[in-house]
């Protein structure tokens, strides 16, 4: 069964698409917060989850991916994160 979107709403959902790297890079950008402040080792493991996602939605290559995930440092993810924002620009 098909969904008739009115025309408001394309427009909502072409936006978004239009601008998902911008929402995940911000997102990555909160998920670094958190993990700085994150008190337990279930909250880190969530929120590397999270990170995972935005960067497959951001399309990093695998490779970086897999570095990042493997080092589950921070700093690692913040370095790279800096980079892509400069790059976004």
């Amino acid at each position: 069964m098909t969904k008739d979107f009115s025309r408001y709403q394309k427009k909502v959902i072409s936006n978004y698409y239009e601008h998902l790297d911008t929402i995940m890079l911000t997102k990555l950008q909160e998920i670094v917060t958190d993990l700085y402040l994150a008190d337990t080792k279930a909250k880190q493991d969530r929120l590397w989850e999270r990170a995972e996602k935005a960067m497959e939605k951001l399309q990093i290559k695998g490779a970086v991916i897999a570095h990042i995930l493997k080092q589950r440092d921070v700093t690692v993810l913040a370095k790279n994160l800096q980079d892509w924002l400069k790059m976004a620009k």
